[in-house]
C-alpha cells in the first residue's frame, strides 16, 4: 500500500508583523526587532524552500511605511539593501531565485541597481523563488496593471482576469495557496491582494523575530488537514 504525499503549497506568503513590538517586549529600539525579522527571514524563508515549496513571499516593506520615521524608514532600506547583497550569495548557492514585487517610486538608485543585479545574478536558478514585497501595495499593483492594460489600447471586451494577472509586477509568481500573519492581527493590510482570494489563512500570535523552523512546519502540516474548495 503506497503512502499519502502530504500536500505541499506551492505559493505560501509572509506578512512579517510583530517586529516592533517584539522590541518594545525586550526594553529594545524598534531597530533592533526589524534587525532581529531580518536574521529571522532569511532563515523562514530558505527553511519553506526546503520544506517543498517552489514560491516564498515576503511582506517587508509596504507603500505606508513611508509613513513611518524617516530613520526607522532609513534603517529598514538598510535591511533591504542588505538582503539583495550582502546576504545575494547565500541565496544564489542554493539555487533560489531572487524576485522584487512593488513601485520604484521613491526607491534610491543604489538600491533599484542593487535589486536589478540580485535578480539578474539569480534568474536562471531553479531551486525555488523568493518574492521580496518591498514598496509593495496591492491595490496599487492591481492598478498599476490596469494602466498597463489600457495603455497599450486592448479593447475593454478583451480585458479579463488571465489579461489582469499577466500584468501583475511579478507576472510569472502564481496565486498564494496560504497567507501566514504574525502577531495575532488578522487581516491582509493590502498584503498580494490579487493573488490571495481562494488562499488559505494561518493566523500566529507569536511576533515575527520569534519564529522558528518549528513554526514552518507547522503551517506545512496545518496547511495539509485544509480542504481547499475555490468557490465550490
Amino acid at each position: 500500500m503506497s503512502e499519502t504525499v502530504p500536500q505541499i503549497p506551492k505559493h505560501v506568503g509572509f506578512i512579517l508583523d510583530g517586529n516592533r513590538r517584539w522590541a518594545k517586549s525586550h526594553g529594545l529600539p524598534a531597530y533592533e526587532g526589524h534587525l532581529a525579522g531580518y536574521n529571522t527571514l532569511k532563515d523562514i524563508a530558505i527553511e519553506t524552500h526546503d520544506q517543498g515549496v517552489e514560491f516564498v513571499s515576503a511582506y517587508v516593506f509596504s507603500t505606508e511605511n513611508w509613513k513611518r520615521s524617516a530613520d526607522e524608514v532609513k534603517k529598514l532600506m538598510g535591511l533591504v539593501l542588505k538582503l539583495v547583497t550582502s546576504d545575494l550569495p547565500e541565496f544564489h548557492e542554493r539555487n533560489i531565485r531572487l524576485r522584487i514585487a512593488g513601485t520604484q517610486e521613491g526607491v534610491a538608485p543604489k538600491i533599484l541597481k542593487a535589486i536589478e543585479k540580485a535578480e539578474k545574478e539569480t534568474e536562471h536558478n531553479t531551486g525555488g523563488t523568493f518574492v521580496l514585497c518591498f514598496n509593495y501595495g496591492g491595490q496599487l499593483e492591481i492598478t498599476d496593471a490596469l494602466k498597463k492594460i489600457v495603455a497599450s489600447g486592448v479593447a475593454v471586451d478583451d480585458i479579463d482576469e488571465n489579461l489582469i494577472a499577466q500584468h501583475l509586477y511579478t507576472p510569472d509568481v502564481p496565486p498564494l495557496d496560504v497567507v501566514v500573519r504574525t502577531s495575532g492581527e488578522q487581516r491582509l493590510s493590502n498584503f498580494m491582494l490579487w493573488r490571495s482570494a481562494y488562499s488559505e489563512f494561518i493566523f500566529l500570535e507569536k511576533n515575527w523575530p520569534e519564529m522558528t523552523k518549528d513554526d514552518v512546519t507547522s503551517i506545512m502540516n496545518e496547511y495539509a488537514r485544509r480542504q481547499r474548495r475555490f468557490g465550490e
